[in-house]
């Protein structure tokens, strides 16, 4: 089998390279900080739409994690079960993506 890095379903794991889980830290990382920031603007009494502002930019950091982490699991996960025959995956996906658009 060809090695894609893949989630074992059954184990509800994946397994990332390297690569994958640098970059996905890196920007949790970054994202705890700006919520630490925004969080020290409050404390601070920072004027509503300075710290709505910088709100916006946690939204944006958190859908952009989103969506580097899901077209990983399409890529790897969800294409593999999809080889396998194990299309109950396809219905997992959907549930997902109705939660995400929420």
């Amino acid at each position: 089998m060809e090695e894609h890095n893949c989630c074992r379903c059954s184990q509800r794991k994946k397994e990332r390279s390297p690569e994958e889980y640098k970059r996905l830290i890196h920007r949790l990382n970054r994202i705890e900080g700006q919520i630490r920031g925004i969080r020290g603007m409050v404390e601070a009494g920072a004027y509503c739409p300075d710290i709505l502002v910088q709100a916006a930019a946690v939204n944006a950091a958190i859908n952009a994690f989103n969506k580097e982490l899901l077209a990983s699991h399409i890529r790897t996960c969800v294409a593999q079960d999809i080889r396998d025959g194990k299309d109950q995956v396809i219905d997992e996906l959907v549930t997902t993506l109705q939660k995400l658009m929420k």
